[in-house]
């Protein structure tokens, strides 16, 4: 019962969130409170991310939407990753966990986009579903490893 406290947790944090309006997530007037004075804005300056064909950047979000979207995504990144921990320990009784783990992963980002689909002001979209995968992939793959080469245990 206590492996399922995880990825309860984190579903219902994934639907609040995923029912909530983008201007009811935003984190721009936080940032502009936390950071006035635009700390590393130069050296950020010179990075922009390329996102499945569109390109971040300070220059063309401004310095507030270019930290809020590196946030975001790298919140979902690492929630999706828990995410499929969480089910990956839950499935510990079957020799596929690993894949079964990713698929219920992805089939859930599948099924947030499709949540915000239905939640006004909010954009879904398959590059955040994989995303998510990523995520999911990166985490699943580090604990297969550490359980395959290091000391730790397979749950």
């Amino acid at each position: 019962m206590k492996k399922l406290v995880l990825p309860s947790l984190i579903i219902l944090f994934l639907l609040i969130s995923s029912s909530q309006t983008y201007e009811e997530q935003s984190l721009n007037a936080t940032l502009q409170t936390l950071l006035p004075n635009k700390p590393f804005e130069a050296l950020l300056s010179s990075f922009s991310i390329s996102y499945f064909g569109t390109v971040i950047s300070i220059e063309e979000r401004g310095y507030y939407l270019f930290i809020e979207f590196i946030i975001r995504k790298g919140v979902h990144f690492f929630l999706f990753g828990l995410l499929a921990l969480g089910f990956y320990r839950v499935l510990s009784f079957s020799k596929y966990r690993f894949i079964i783990a990713l698929l219920l992963t992805a089939v859930f980002a599948s099924f947030d986009e499709y949540h915000q689909f239905l939640t006004g002001g909010r954009t879904p979209s398959y590059k955040d579903v994989l995303l998510d995968s990523m995520g999911a992939c990166v985490f699943l793959c580090f604990v297969h490893l550490k359980n395959k080469y290091g000391r730790g245990t397979s749950s």
